[in-house]
Parts: structure tokens; sequence; C-alpha cells
């Protein structure tokens, strides 16, 4: 009885190291997910998971050479990306240090101002009267967390004005010395003119002209803005996030998708019920799975 209850209590001992080591490495993986915002690096960071993960199943299924391999893959892969995204690490560390690795979303309810409201006014208002004169533009709007301007090819020119339509219609005039680059826009504040963008490598965008590639470009490089883009040649009007363009767009169109984007966490989950509803499906199949495993009556 005695060797019984010590086998028993080392078995659950055991049971409970291995799954305190797997959750913590889950959240840790989690965490590091969330921060990332970066399309590029999170593929790679991704892709540095798998190999721990198949390093791990190796050794556990002690299949030695494998591991080994993959052991130093996971090594080179580790100081290869340590090198080549010093500025994401470093963000990351930043994060840490100050406790904000969660997602501005999760840690608090955004909600619209009515100075969020005029700038949209203000914007659109602009982007209206540029199209009709067929100006070129392009408008980095900042999104969630502030953005890092490293992530620009240049910076571009301080000017930390006042948003109003007029601003932006002058800067955009083709007798300016700022009009060919993008102005960046935080909030009711119109931070830089002049900003050069990294342009997208993608196929498809080879077609479009450079403000398009350059709003595509942006925008799969970071999570935190959209960008608004005015053609000079027909004047249509886009709008590009995720590195994806939606085009050809009326202003009210792009109102539209604005308010949407920059609504209140409530009222964006109420346009698309859809997605709240998979997840209550998903639920409930889950509890009626455990409840099979358990051989537990279900509720009548």
């Amino acid at each position: 009885m005695t060797l019984g209850f010590g086998f028993d209590s080392q078995l659950t001992e055991s049971w409970i190291r291995q799954s305190l080591d797997l959750g913590l490495v889950i959240a840790l993986t989690f965490l590091v997910l969330l921060a990332v915002r970066d399309r590029r690096t999170l593929w790679m960071v991704r892709g540095l998971i798998v190999l721990m993960v198949a390093a791990a199943i190796g050794e556990r299924c002690q299949l030695r050479l494998l591991s080994f391999v993959l052991d130093k893959l996971v090594v080179g892969a580790s100081l290869a990306m340590s090198v080549v995204f010093q500025s994401e690490f470093r963000r990351f560390l930043e994060q840490l240090g100050r406790g904000n690795l969660l997602p501005s979303s999760i840690r608090s309810t955004r909600r619209v101002s009515d100075t969020a409201d005029r700038s949209i006014d203000q914007i659109v208002d602009a982007v209206k009267e540029l199209s009709q004169q067929r100006i070129g533009a392009l408008m980095i709007l900042e999104t969630n967390e502030m953005m890092d301007e490293r992530d620009f090819a240049v910076p571009g020119v301080k000017l930390d004005a006042k948003l109003s339509k007029e601003l932006i219609q002058t800067i955009f005039q083709t007798t300016t010395l700022l009009h060919d680059g993008a102005v960046f826009i935080r909030g009711d504040r119109l931070i830089a003119a002049g900003v050069i963008l990294p342009l997208s490598d993608r196929a498809a965008s080879r077609q479009l002209g450079t403000r398009h590639r350059a709003a595509m470009g942006i925008t799969e490089r970071t999570n935190n803005c959209l960008c608004v883009v005015v053609s000079e040649e027909t004047g249509s009007i886009s709008l590009a996030e995720g590195g994806i363009l939606d085009r050809p767009l009326t202003s009210s169109k792009l109102k539209e998708l604005l308010e949407t984007r920059f609504a209140p966490i409530g009222e964006r989950e109420s346009v698309a019920p859809s997605i709240r509803n998979l997840g209550r499906r998903f639920k409930h199949r889950a509890i009626a799975m455990f409840r099979r495993l358990l051989q537990l009556p279900e509720n009548k």
C-alpha cells in the first residue's frame, strides 16, 4: 500500500510539473505572438516555434540524430533572428519591462471621441476634394498603439500641427516641396509630411503606382496603421490595411470604413455577429464533447 501510494504521488507530481511546463511555454508563446506585429517577423517566429516543437518531440521520442540537428537549427535561427530583427526584439523587451505586452484592445476598451470623429470628417473632406482635382495623396493613419517611425524609410519633416482639410490639401499641391511623400496622422494631429515609405515586394503590387505600393508596404510591415491613397492619374480612392488594397472607393464609402475601423469595440462586434456566433457554437460543441468523455448527463 505504501509503495502504491508513493508511486501514485510521484505520477501526480510528474503530471502536474509537465502540465505547468507546457502551460508556461504556451503562455510565453502567446505573449510573443501578441507583441510581434510585423508580419514578416511573425512568420519567422512561428517558424522558430515549429522547430522548437519538432526538437522537443524528437527528444521525447528519443530520436537522437533528428533531435541533435533540430537543436542546432533552433540555436542558429535564434542567433540569426536576433541580428536581423534587433529593433523588434528591443521593442519586445521594452514592452516586457513596461508590462504592455497585451494589445490595447485587451487591456482596455478603446472609445472614439468627438475629436476622432472630426478628424475622420477632415480627412474624408480633403480626400474628396483631392480626388475631384486628381491630385495624388498618401496618408498614414495611426490606429491602435503608437507606430515606430523606424518603420518608415525616411521619417519626413516634423510638423505636429492641428489636422484640417485645408492643411492636407495644401501639402499635396504639386507646387509644395512636401507633396511627393506621405503625411503621418495621429489622432487630430498631423505629425509629419514628406514621409517616404517602404514599397511592397509583392508581384501584384508592381502593376500599381508608387503610392499604392508604398501603402501596401507599410501596412504589410505593421498592423498599427491604415493608408488612404488618392491616385494622381484617375483620382480613384483606395484604403490599404494589412497589405491589402480596397479600391476603388467613394468618399462616403471611405468614411464608412474609417468609422467602422475606429468604432468602439462593442460596435465593431455588432458589425460581425457571425464571428461571435461561431465562437458560441464552438464552445457548445466543446462542452458537449467534454460531457461525453466524462459520461456526464446532458442538461434538459
